[in-house]
């Protein structure tokens, strides 16, 4: 299907026109991109022609020549600005010619002459036919080759191959007399030339003629739709004529309504009035009525598929006749004069000339592409061809603009959003921007996730605002608290988002997601006190490190259940180290007003045991509540707490413990109780344990208790058996054995009564051995203390003592080893002062006797005696003085025989400073 035609814009067209009759719809056929742009050629102009009208065209590589219907060659740069102007003819100019190197200029036109023109200098050459000449094609070497060769025709019906001689310019005819030449183009040696009957082909190099390609049949006449030849190539020569195009095997390449395009074509097509039909193509006189269509621009294969078509609007379409139009291409390097391809970086131009308006086509470019794409909605692809191609940034920020409002004209905020990071890139400002529009449209959470941190870092506003968006609405509360925790605390301020989130406490709208981002918001700005306290409520394990870190303990007061519930074994110790902070009532009682959330009782359990390992008596009021915990959760500790604790109440442990049939407990319940007998058949009875039966009775120490025993084991042999084995030091076995009943079949009863006998015998053995150890141990003791008694006291001074331990350090090793040995052996097991005890003059200072008690107090015989004479006046009356005798025992003498005969009085014999301590 070939592609529809568009009508494309160009450059400064002020008179752009719709035709509503041939839209269509997108929905009923896709519209394909043109090939080719289009512009109006600006510069001069639009000037030269609004008192003159355009008539033909002619490119090289260096410029472009315009002639005229007045005469006149206008020689423009490529932007159409007029470089030189000359007025070689006084009627229309038909035809023009470069040579290869764009130095001369060649003219032919309705007044019958020829005029070669050079361009850098005042070199002219005119010729004069006289008839008009319509086609003119110079040598391409022209201006290299001194024969200034060129060739022409027209309405004579005459090819004229014009070369300079020696005596001067020479015209040769190479054809004629099939009617007018239409057209003639040169190629490297090929002349090729159109007249009525066809289209030939001629070598100048060999002077032959090459081939002869007959005119399409069914075509209207030549001065009607006049043929256009192009050498694509030195081997390939294009004709278009009329409504066919034919390719002949010698190739090449020029203008005139045909030109290659890499390997296809562009054609120039006119299409006539749908009124006047074939009448179009033969009026000579442009019609009133304006009926023309626009003249078309179509790219073709050499398949005959056609690529793209595109209705040009040139100015004044309506009143123009196909002859009235003309292409030419721009002849660059690697194109028609060297291969007919245009070069890598070269651009191809194609001079589209109407009498009145002059349209520069060239491919489109990436950019063109690109815009193309935009301006069809097609965004995605656009931003593809951006980045394919590397296009420059200024055009990747104006496509990516372009779709980001074209999403969200489709409300589709979350792509829009997607695409931010590589569209806006490391602009901050563009950041900022879109941030604030996606929070005008109230779609902010979307991009939240999007917008960079670093590079570029936005304002702090930014940031913000994008959090406040997260927190006001519900759905986006686990975002917020991720975006919280992955941002940079830096990067903004937390007052602003707290203040959005704070008036949500203790609404429908508080999350637990919201409610951890404002504790970690309340991190962020110090407030430790306020995060603790959510993060205690939220129950996160990581609220005790928390505390640890910050120094939180004055917090835990009011979070006593949920930071139970959270990790009980490490609350457990922080409450009985924090017993100043927050006291066991205040503990308990939290718990207890949580009994809804959480198992309290069991809680209770572990904080009061701990508490009761720690300090006995810091719960003491709780004790009768632990002992029914302790028989619920962990009832092999209760024994040990009631034996521990003196808090509880008897009757109620008690009670407790028969509930929950605890007899070991309830045994040492009754035996505290001082219900011994009860507490003993207990053990009997329902423990049927007869050896805790004799524990519990020797502790107790009541022989009643022992008959109590006695009386409910008679009636149990095994238990009578069992009482025979531990009877041993408590009770006599021959007793119970009298009381046991006639016929009482007594299990292993042989065999106890031997080991009873042997312990007997064992025990009495044994207290006989003791006896005997206890009486010699008396024996010797006696021995020691007497030779103790007998041992002499030394009196030494401590502060000689210390000198004389001082020389001894600084004498040699061997000495005061000898001396220490000497030392060991003389030094008696008691010391005294060298001082008296009631004067504490030293000894070696009175000439009085000594006497030494063997306390190692020590006195002067006058203080002595003194002391001994005041003590007795205060009790009694005096005493008669000791004589010499009789105080001869406690003088420090050589003596060391005591007479043992020898009696005294014991006041007499006292030390004075013990009797004063003891009395």
């Amino acid at each position: 299907m070939s592609p529809k035609p568009s009508e494309n814009e160009m450059e400064g067209d002020d008179e752009r026109e719709e035709d509503s009759d041939e839209e269509i719809s997108e929905a009923e056929e896709e519209e394909d991109e043109p090939r080719l742009k289009y512009q109006r050629m600006g510069g001069s102009v639009p000037t030269l022609l609004q008192s003159d009208a355009a008539s033909c065209i002619a490119v090289s590589e260096r410029m472009i020549a315009l002639g005229t219907h007045g005469g006149s060659v206008h020689i423009l740069d490529f932007l159409g600005n007029q470089v030189k102007e000359f007025n070689p003819h006084t009627s229309a100019v038909n035809d023009l010619s470069f040579d290869i190197e764009g130095e001369y200029i060649g003219s032919c036109s309705d007044d019958g002459s020829v005029v070669i023109k050079s361009l850098f200098t005042e070199e002219r050459m005119t010729f004069e036919y006289h008839r008009p000449m319509k086609a003119i094609a110079l040598d391409p070497d022209y201006s290299r080759k001194s024969s200034r060769r060129f060739v022409t025709g027209g309405l004579a019906g005459n090819l004229c191959f014009n070369m300079k001689k020696w005596i001067g310019y020479r015209d040769q005819i190479l054809h004629s007399g099939e009617g007018p030449i239409h057209a003639v183009k040169w190629r490297t040696s090929l002349i090729a030339w159109a007249n009525d009957a066809g289209v030939k082909v001629y070598d100048a190099s060999n002077d032959q003629r090459v081939t002869f390609i007959e005119r399409p049949r069914g075509i209207p006449r030549p001065e009607l739709l006049l043929p256009h030849l192009v050498w694509q190539d030195d081997n390939l020569l294009v004709i278009g004529w009329g409504t066919s195009v034919k390719i002949a095997s010698i190739r090449t390449n020029q203008n005139n309504g045909i030109a290659p395009f890499g390997d296809s074509l562009v054609v120039l097509a006119y299409i006539p009035g749908k009124e006047d039909g074939e009448k179009d193509f033969s009026s000579s006189v442009p019609s009133r009525q304006g009926n023309a269509q626009r003249p078309e621009v179509r790219v073709v294969t050499r398949t005959n598929d056609e690529l793209a078509t595109d209705a040009l609007p040139i100015l004044g379409f309506e009143h123009y006749k196909a002859k009235d139009y003309s292409l030419a291409h721009s002849p660059f390097s690697g194109s028609s004069y060297a291969g007919g391809q245009w070069a890598a970086g070269d651009e191809p131009l194609y001079y589209i000339v109407s009498p009145k308006d002059v349209v520069i086509a060239k491919p489109r470019d990436a950019e063109d592409h690109i815009a193309w794409l935009v301006q069809h909605g097609w965004h995605e692809k656009a931003l593809e061809a951006v980045e394919a191609s590397q296009a420059r940034s200024e055009l990747l920020d104006e496509v990516g603009s372009g779709y980001l409002d074209h999403l969200i004209v489709e409300r589709k905020y979350a792509e829009a959003a997607s695409l931010c990071p590589k569209l806006l890139r490391g602009s901050a400002s563009a950041w900022e921007r879109w941030v604030f529009h996606f929070a005008h449209l109230r779609q902010l959470p979307v991009l939240v996730p999007c917008i960079p941190t670093e590079n570029p870092r936005l304002r702090d506003t930014a940031y913000e605002v994008a959090l406040v968006a997260l927190a006001t609405n519900t759905s986006f509360h686990k975002d917020l608290l991720s975006t919280v925790k992955t941002w940079p605390p830096v990067i903004y301020s937390a007052l602003p988002i707290i203040s959005a989130i704070e008036p949500q406490l203790n609404t429908s709208s508080m999350t637990d997601e919201l409610k951890e981002a404002l504790a970690e918001l309340y991190v962020i700005d110090g407030q430790y006190e306020k995060a603790f306290s959510l993060y205690a409520d939220l129950m996160k394990p990581g609220v005790f490190d928390f505390i640890e870190k910050h120094e939180l303990h004055d917090g835990i007061r009011e979070k006593v259940a949920q930071l139970m519930m959270i990790d009980c074994k490490r609350a457990v110790p922080l409450f009985i180290q924090q017993r100043e902070l927050i006291s066991p009532s205040d503990v308990v009682s939290q718990l207890m007003a949580a009994k809804n959330k959480c198992d309290y009782r069991y809680f209770l359990q572990l904080y009061l045991h701990s508490l009761f390992v720690s300090n006995p008596h810091a719960g003491m009021e709780f004790h009768d509540m632990q002992v029914e915990l302790y028989a619920d959760y962990d009832p092999k500790m209760l024994l040990s707490f009631l034996r521990n604790s003196q808090h509880y109440t008897l009757e109620k442990a008690y009670e407790i413990c028969v509930k929950r049939d605890l007899l070991k407990e309830q045994v040492f319940i009754l035996g505290r109780m001082g219900n011994s007998k009860q507490a003993l058949a207990v053990i009997i009875n329902k423990l049927g344990d007869i050896e805790e039966a004799i524990e519990f009775v020797s502790m107790q120490n009541d022989d009643e208790l022992w008959e109590e025993l006695i009386k409910q084991c008679l009636n149990k042999p095994e238990m009578v058996g069992v009482l025979l084995e531990h009877t041993i030091g408590n009770l006599d076995p021959l007793y119970i054995v009298n009381r046991v009943p006639n016929g009482l079949e007594i299990p292993r009863l042989r065999d106890r009564l031997v080991k009873i006998i042997t312990d007997y015998r064992t025990e009495t053995f044994l207290r006989h051995g003791c006896n005997d150890i206890l009486k010699a141990d008396c024996v010797n003791l006696l021995i020691k203390y007497y030779k103790e008694a007998r041992r002499a006291i030394c009196l030494s001074n401590e502060e000689d003592e210390a000198r004389t331990k001082t020389d001894k350090n600084q004498s040699s090793q061997s000495y005061d080893r000898s001396l220490s040995i000497r030392s060991m052996e003389v030094k008696p097991k008691i010391r005294g002062g060298a001082r008296c005890c009631m004067c504490f003059d030293p000894f070696s200072i009175h000439n009085v006797s000594i006497y030494v008690f063997y306390c190692c107090h020590s006195y002067h015989e006058t203080c002595l005696m003194d002391s001994i004479n005041s003590l007795g006046g205060s009790k009694k009356k005096p005493a008669p003085t000791p004589t010499q005798d009789e105080l001869s025992f406690y003088k420090y003498e050589n003596d060391d025989v005591v007479d043992d005969e020898v009696e005294y009085d014991d006041a007499q014999m006292r030390c004075i400073l013990c009797t004063t301590a003891a009395g």
